[in-house]
């Protein structure tokens, strides 16, 4: 079986209202996935988290290194990428468009011997996953105290154990809308914040000892990515737990970080740091160092399906307890046209829990008409 043809498909739809982080406003989602060919037939997707013409571009200029490749040899054309582009791209938008390419040859791999890809990871250790529910996110209009609770209220109403607030808009602010979502969600629902690296460690630690009394589950990216003293200084001031490394790449970067001490729990992204190969590698230098793995999920239904084939695999955080604290799939309850549209079965939560799809490779199928409804016409 040899690579015959590789497609990109780059993806966009408006929102019916904006929403924003601590650093920038949404009007629209986009996605960029990458389609492989075989001469056998076989089709495997990957999906590429990051600047959607970006990570076309690089995929494109990939692609001809891999026809007439064998699309099982995985580890092989990873590393082969990479080293060819080792000059350019040690990190950032190669590595993203590497992802996609990744994810797709292991859906191949997959579904060329008819097992789900967590098979071919080591074998499930689980076969559905616990979710929190990424949301509460700002508006245009309206008490945000007021509509992120009730956001974050309904979320627990539908059986979700857990949900993360967006910080990141003033420490003042950030206490006050915390206090709010705590107070509509209860004690036994955990509670996590995420400053998409908006402050420096000063203000991260107000922040911080101002909320601890919260019981908030982690902090995740108080600081920027290449404030890696920042984050130790964080971690160090404060009890909550620190997160990060959705910015981070490959298992280099990831072994930098963890040898640092500055981070409790990495989260890299399948869609970016690497792809199921890389980030395989990164979840078991992580329980070396003894740091907690809950990856990062921000895309259409095949991040999703990545994502679960990997969190099927990885193991708990306790792994001697009784009661072991399993790994979370992060899923992103925004609104987002594409992401469910893609899939000829949407990948839906029942109370909280995710199962892991259990079809040939990634366990998805896509909806080809929803392709060309969401395309970015050139």
């Amino acid at each position: 079986m040899i690579i015959t043809n590789i497609r990109t498909h780059v993806l966009e739809a408006a929102l019916s209202q904006p929403f924003a982080y601590a650093r920038a406003w949404y009007d629209r989602r986009t996605a960029m996935l990458v389609e492989i060919e075989t001469n056998d037939g076989i089709i495997g997707w990957g999906e590429c988290y990051g600047p959607a013409p970006m990570t076309s571009a690089v995929v494109e200029s990939i692609a001809p290194w891999l026809i007439g490749e064998d699309p099982l040899r995985t580890d092989h054309l990873w590393q082969a990428i990479y080293a060819r582009l080792r000059d350019h791209g040690q990190k950032g938008v190669v590595i993203q468009g590497l992802s996609g390419i990744d994810i797709a040859l292991w859906d191949i791999k997959g579904k060329y011997f008819g097992v789900a890809v967590h098979q071919l990871l080591g074998g499930p250790l689980r076969s559905e996953v616990r979710a929190y529910a990424t949301g509460l996110y700002r508006r245009k209009s309206g008490d945000p105290q007021q509509y992120l609770a009730e956001e974050a209220a309904s979320y627990v109403s539908q059986g979700f154990g857990a949900v993360k607030l967006k910080v990141g808009f003033g420490v003042e602010e950030d206490a006050a809308m915390t206090r709010a979502v705590r107070a509509a969600i209860g004690r036994d629902v955990a509670l996590m914040i995420d400053a998409n690296h908006a402050y420096d460690r000063l203000a991260a630690i107000r922040l911080g000892r101002a909320i601890e009394e919260h019981d908030i589950g982690w902090f995740e990216e108080p600081v920027p990515p290449e404030d890696v003293a920042g984050y130790r200084a964080v971690k160090e001031a404060i009890a909550i737990p620190i997160a990060g490394g959705e910015c981070e790449f490959t298992r280099f970067g990831f072994r930098d970080l963890m040898m640092s001490h500055a981070i409790d729990i990495i989260q890299p992204d399948t869609c970016a740091a690497g792809g199921l190969s890389e980030c395989k590698k990164i979840a078991d230098m992580a329980e070396a160092f003894g740091v907690r793995c809950n990856p990062h999920v921000w895309g259409s239904g095949i991040a999703i399906a990545a994502s679960l084939q990997l969190l099927a695999v990885l193991p708990s955080h306790t792994p001697a307890s009784l009661s072991p604290v399993e790994p979370m799939l992060e899923f992103d309850r925004t609104e987002h046209p594409i992401r469910q549209s893609i899939l000829a079965t949407p990948i839906e939560h029942v109370g909280g829990v995710v199962r892991v799809p259990e079809g040939p490779g990634l366990g998805i199928e896509i909806d080809r008409k929803a392709l060309a409804q969401f395309a970015v016409v050139a």
